[in-house]
Parts: C-alpha cells; structure tokens; sequence
C-alpha cells in the first residue's frame, strides 16, 4: 500500500467530526511509525533488552 493510500484510509477511519488537529496528529503519528519502522530495517533499532536496561536505569535514579 503507498504511502499516499495508507494516509487516506487512516484519516477514513477517524470520526466524521475529526478536527484539522486530529488529522494533522493522526498524520504524524504514522509518519513517525513508518520512520521507527525503517531506521529498524536499517539497522538502527534497540533491542529488546537494551531497552529494558535503559529503562531500568531510569527508574532506579
């Protein structure tokens, strides 16, 4: 599905009453998606356990 396509159906599924905000948030919001999705492809991604240890750190401060 294009980019353009995936854009189009997910502002099909808000409300009707959606707001230009809305739109504008539920823009971003997959576009943000699709950028972690291929900065993970590329090999730029945390593990699992990194993360964890990351969070880990900060909770105990």
């Amino acid at each position: 599905m294009s980019t353009k396509e995936l854009a189009l159906q997910s502002i099909t599924e808000l409300p009707e009453d959606a707001s230009w905000d809305d739109i504008q948030e539920r823009i971003n919001f997959m576009a943000g998606i699709r950028k972690g999705l291929e900065e993970i492809d590329d090999g730029k991604g945390i593990s699992h356990e990194d993360l964890k240890k990351e969070f880990q750190s900060w909770i105990s401060e």
